[in-house]
């Protein structure tokens, strides 16, 4: 037995209940009412007007409950000769269909990679080799320092290790033809060593005063000049004033444009549907739009999804990575994602205007046997422009769309004839060309 059917059987019971009581009530009252009548009959007009004045806001609240209840009965239980005509409607056939799973979301465009070059040294500034907004190169020589004295001093320990490995070879000769201890070569050797890591540390010294660039990318503002006095701290002198110029910050930033990454949140809900749907663990594609969307669209790869939810928003970030060899795009940008993370299969997909929020959740009306409707509970899966995959209704159920707002369970209906319609706008759903039920149309694909 169906839920309305239940529902129908048990007011029933109550309905028969209600008359009996009343039938039992009314011989109960017959008595006095006859008595009521009996002592109107002595009653004159005026003790009548006195009477009604002394209850009159009574008597109108009777009357008003006398008519409420009288129009609820004729709402619930209508006469047969005034049941209304059947409710137009129209109505569709859903049948199982795989769905792309697309979730949109706004993110930000970040660097795959992005160094501030300071320097290792204090030291002055000798000479520049890039220029504002340059490509550069791993490895590319981009200052160089004042390395006079740095160089003096790893040439001096070069020497020194030079002549230390001398000495040692010499031991060594003579240890073979025993006119040393090995105790004396042991010395000899040590020497040697200590030589020649001095030597190394001056080297890793004078290093310092040549900074190459550690990634490839394209510079930003450099903020130093030949002659300025660089320190090794967080700080580069460079504020702007009337008479000079010095900065606080890096000597230059070295950014990769390409590729480039895209940072945005999903809602905590979508979460299990992305993992469960994301296949055989073929990373998941992406389609970022910055601006213009006809133009600057770009497609990449999801690299990460955060093993962690923000409990302030309610979101996991995700990282995505994309092409951008013309070197259009740049980190900070705000950025509109689509997020294709596989496909639903086997689903039961409706428009979201055939969904009805009620007290008791969200309810779509069957249309059953004899041209009648029922209610069903569902639960809403998935939603995406217009169309929701939904749960709790059969396979092939055929489920009313438009004219919803007047039925009630057990109401008949009648498939509208459609009027001549002009053609659907670009990315609409076709219009009903017959009045028969129509298949669900298929969620919008994802982009490619």
């Amino acid at each position: 037995m169906s839920q309305n059917n239940w529902l129908f059987s048990k007011l029933d019971a109550l309905i028969a209940w209600a008359k009996k009581i009343a039938c039992a009530g009314w011989q109960g009252l017959q008595p006095l009412i006859q008595a009521l009548i009996e002592r109107l009959k002595h009653l004159h007009f005026g003790n009548m007007m006195t009477l009604i004045r002394k209850y009159k806001w009574r008597l109108i609240a009777l009357l008003i409950l006398i008519y409420a209840g009288s129009k609820a009965y004729t709402y619930f239980f209508p006469p047969a000769g005034k049941v209304s005509g059947p409710q137009t409607i129209t109505s569709l056939i859903v049948q199982p269909q795989n769905v792309p799973l697309v979730i949109e979301a706004t993110g930000t465009i970040v660097a795959n990679s992005i160094v501030d070059i300071r320097p290792m040294t204090t030291n002055t500034v000798s000479k520049i080799f890039i220029k504002d907004g340059q490509e550069v190169k791993k490895g590319d020589l981009l200052f160089q320092l004042d390395d006079r004295v740095d160089k003096s001093n790893y040439e001096k320990l070069k020497a020194l290790a030079d002549d230390a490995q001398k000495q040692y070879l010499r031991a060594k000769e003579l240890m073979d033809k025993n006119f040393i201890s090995k105790a004396s070569l042991d010395s000899s050797l040590a020497n040697a060593n200590a030589a020649q890591a001095a030597a190394k540390t001056a080297e890793v010294q004078l290093s310092f005063d040549s900074i190459r660039a550690p990634i490839s990318g394209r510079t930003g503002i450099i903020n130093v000049f030949p002659g300025s006095l660089v320190q090794a701290s967080n700080t580069v002198v460079t504020s702007t004033s009337s008479t000079a110029t010095t900065t606080t910050g890096s000597m230059v930033t070295i950014t990769q444009l390409n590729p480039i990454n895209v940072q945005f949140v999903i809602s905590e809900k979508d979460i299990p549907v992305i993992l469960e749907n994301q296949g055989d663990g073929t990373p998941m594609q992406v389609t970022v739009t910055v601006g213009d969307v006809s133009k600057n669209s770009y497609e990449g790869k999801v690299l990460v999804v955060d093993n962690q939810v923000d409990p302030v928003i309610a979101a996991v970030r995700v990282k995505a990575q994309i092409s951008n060899e013309k070197g259009a795009l740049l980190p900070g940008q705000f950025a509109r994602v689509k997020l294709n993370a596989g496909e639903l299969k086997d689903v039961l997909a409706v428009p979201s205007q055939a969904i009805i929020i009620s007290p008791k959740g969200r309810i779509v009306f069957i249309v059953e046997t004899e041209d009648k409707v029922a209610s069903k509970p569902i639960t809403v899966i998935y939603e995406y422009k217009g169309q929701s995959v939904i749960s709790g209704i059969a396979p092939g159920s055929r489920v009313v769309v438009e004219g919803k707002q007047n039925l009630r369970p057990g109401g008949k209906i009648r498939e509208a004839t459609p009027a001549a319609a002009s053609a659907p706008a670009k990315g609409a759903a076709p219009a009903l060309k017959t009045p028969a039920p129509a298949t669900a149309a298929p969620l919008p694909a994802a982009v490619k």
